[in-house]
């Protein structure tokens, strides 16, 4: 729980009718900006993230064929592609050579991909390019494989972490509310799929991030939920590296002709809402400027972030209608030096370059 006695020493008391409970102590401070902003920042510096990370790195999305029906997906809706193994390789070889560190995979659920289709992709970058990290699969890819292959979750990921895997994203969580997931993405995993599997990874060893997909049919309560879940993850097996905040992007998808999606102070207000609520568990909260926005994602390191994520190089999944897919590293620095905090550039598990 946050120290109530840390609050009263700081001057940010609770709501009247809060009953020490922390869903109700942050849905109190999430009505008064400034406290949750002030507690946001103070919880920051308690962790010692006065500094703010990112990571020069390269998004291949290998494929958009997927067979899911996710209704916030405008990935799946463009003209469709699959990347063959030297293609992959060829965008690997450029992002090596531009100085990334890192290279994320994820797709959509094609038709028939098999766990050796995965593996083949990893073992190819693996093969030229040892010291790129490998950051690929959400869990909804790995239960995909596992389904088409006929194995077991377990063995999948033991094959896949043999083949170069490094870490994971922890996509595919949207809202961890199956109530929510039956509307906004009824196909996919459930509330419990996704934690075994991101268990079973933290297990053998293989890191992941966290993240939430917020601002469309969700309440508070089911943000507070989801929270709890991953507070609760972390505390048995350490293995999420950060939280990500993903706002809804509303365009060119069949949910955002109902929904509009959250709005700035919305935005800005979870960033300070998953530090407080995560604290101290998860340490390092990541903006995602490409689906903030460059001058949202530099206002959100003043609402407890400390991460502004990767460089991506290419970016097709969702992403702020307004942005180019990738920035330089140089670019980067500027827009977290312009808050005044000094930019320092990390690997994928957050060791310092």
């Amino acid at each position: 729980m946050i120290a109530s006695d840390l609050l009263e020493m700081e001057g940010i008391c609770p709501s009247p009718d809060s009953t020490g409970n922390d869903h109700d102590l942050l849905k109190g401070l999430w009505s008064e900006p400034v406290k949750l902003y002030r507690l946001a920042n103070l919880l920051r510096q308690k962790s010692g993230k006065d500094e703010v990370s990112f990571v020069i790195n390269r998004n291949i999305n290998f494929t958009n064929q997927c067979i899911g029906s996710c209704r916030f997906c405008s990935f799946k809706h463009s003209k469709k592609f699959r990347l063959s193994d030297q293609e992959i390789l060829s965008r690997a070889d450029e992002a090596e050579e531009r100085g990334a560190t890192e290279v994320c995979l994820q797709g959509g659920l094609a038709p028939g991909m098999l766990l050796e289709d995965y593996c083949s992709i990893l073992e190819t970058i693996h093969r030229s390019h040892p010291r790129l990290h490998l950051h690929a699969y959400s869990p909804m890819e790995v239960l995909h494989m596992s389904r088409n292959s006929d194995l077991a979750v377990e063995d999948c990921l033991k094959e896949l972490k043999r083949s170069g895997l490094g870490s994971m994203p922890g996509t595919a969580a949207e809202i961890l509310v199956d109530s929510i997931r039956q509307v906004i993405c009824p196909e996919k995993l459930k509330t419990e799929e996704w934690k075994e599997i991101i268990t079973t990874a933290h297990h053998l060893k293989i890191p992941s991030t966290s993240t939430i997909l917020f601002g469309h049919v969700e309440r508070m309560e089911d943000r507070l939920e989801h929270l709890e879940i991953l507070k609760g993850i972390q505390n048995q097996t350490g293995g999420f590296t950060e939280m990500v905040l993903l706002p809804f992007i509303p365009e060119n998808n069949p949910l955002g002709k109902a929904v509009r999606g959250a709005d700035l102070l919305d935005r800005l207000k979870m960033h300070a809402l998953a530090r407080a609520a995560l604290y101290p568990a998860i340490s390092n909260i990541q903006a995602s400027w490409t689906k903030l926005g460059r001058e949202a994602a530099r206002a959100a390191i003043m609402w407890g972030a400390n991460d502004l994520g990767g460089t991506l190089m290419d970016e097709k999944i969702a992403r702020n209608s307004q942005e180019q897919p990738g920035i330089s590293a140089q670019e980067m620095e500027e827009l977290i030096e312009s808050c005044g905090r000094k930019a320092v550039q990390r690997t994928t598990l957050y060791e310092r370059i």
